[in-house]
């Protein structure tokens, strides 16, 4: 973990500028169901996506689908944060967006099954209130692929 005062002073205020006010109480929601019997979908602010989609730029608030099915050698990052470490990324994708272990709770029955689609947004750059419409998005594509939690991997 870097220290501020280890940071170009640029950098270190770019930072701060970004401590905003929360943006409302936390929502809490009770679990109807028990955790064997969820459809869990993945969200990451890693910026990955298909190697053929378009590549996240520095202010993007948009998103990017993911398969299920999705191989991890076809995902690739582009997130552009001068500051965040690919190499775990690029050792083993799981370490920010693990699909083959919720694959493998699913399959071990420690969850009940997963979601169709996963979702990547571009996690630098932008403040949250940036992300209010394309996360209205994803939310009712979750609603649509019947998901009752997702799993967020924040990068």
């Amino acid at each position: 973990m870097v220290n501020l005062t280890d940071l170009p002073e640029y950098e270190r205020e770019h930072l701060l500028s970004k401590n905003g006010s929360p943006l409302g109480p936390s929502v809490w929601t009770d679990r109807k169901k028990p955790v064997s019997d969820l459809r869990i979908a993945l969200i990451t602010t890693a910026g990955i996506h298909i190697r053929d989609a378009d590549a996240f730029n520095f202010t993007d608030a948009s998103y990017r689908p993911i398969s299920k099915d999705q191989k991890a050698k076809d995902i690739v990052m582009s997130h552009s944060s001068v500051n965040f470490d690919k190499s775990g990324f690029v050792e083993d994708i799981n370490v920010v967006f693990p699909l083959d272990r919720i694959h493998e709770l699913a399959q071990s029955k420690k969850i009940g099954s997963v979601a169709d689609v996963h979702y990547s947004f571009m996690g630098a750059g932008l403040e949250p209130e940036a992300f209010e419409q394309t996360a209205a998005q994803v939310a009712g594509l979750l609603k649509q692929d019947q998901v009752d939690a997702v799993l967020l991997t924040p990068v």
